[in-house]
């Protein structure tokens, strides 16, 4: 393995996320200039979904530096959340990914970020036990999940499926809770990948702030 890192961020663009597109697009594309600044090298993976396009990748595993800001052309919030399928593809798409590189060019970090406003109601592909499976057995193998969510069904459906407490944050749906929330993403991810942080974990001064 070598010292880089890897961050795929899967993100909701469901019709109940139009009333926060704007924030939305501000706080990934702040989240997306901080990991930039970092001094290590890390690719990048983003993936959009809802019911009509389930896992629309706009950045495949790219150099950080190469990835380009999210418009408003791009984020276009429409339709349901078929959020477990979108989990499910984008752990096994990575999975295969990295599987396709030389153990020695592997990266040693792996930080998969979810972002939703609602609850799983449009999977076809995967259910939350074989969600479940997966994300143990990336836990097992050392990557890191967070799950930041605007919708409290879906912050406790994401315990359900193994991601930790500490690594789940609820957030107001507002543009001081949404912004408030990439903020603390972005810090805990960024330490993370800088090797400054062992895990990475919300603190309550992320949770009070988001609220």
């Amino acid at each position: 393995m070598t010292d880089q890192s890897h961050i795929t961020v899967i993100l909701d663009r469901t019709g109940s996320m139009d009333s926060i597109r704007s924030d939305v697009i501000g706080g990934f594309n702040a989240f997306l200039t901080e990991q930039q600044s970092a001094s290590a090298a890390t690719t990048f993976t983003l993936v959009q979904f809802d019911s009509q396009d389930p896992y629309e990748v706009l950045h495949a595993a790219k150099p950080i530096g190469d990835v380009t800001p999210l418009t408003r052309e791009q984020y276009v919030p429409r339709a349901s959340t078929p959020l477990y399928d979108a989990m499910g593809r984008g752990i096994l798409d990575l999975e295969s990914q990295i599987a396709t590189r030389p153990e020695s060019e592997r990266p040693s970090k792996i930080i998969f970020v979810v972002v939703t406003d609602g609850a799983e109601n449009a999977s076809q592909e995967f259910d939350r036990a074989a969600i479940t499976k997966l994300v143990d057995a990336k836990k097992a193998a050392g990557w890191d999940f967070v799950f930041l969510s605007a919708d409290m069904e879906a912050f406790h459906d994401a315990g359900a499926v193994g991601i930790d407490y500490s690594s789940r944050l609820a957030f107001q749906k507002s543009k001081r809770g949404n912004d408030a929330a990439w903020a603390a993403a972005s810090s805990k991810v960024r330490a993370r990948v800088m090797g400054a942080a062992e895990k990475l974990a919300f603190d309550d001064n992320d949770r009070d702030s988001s609220r």
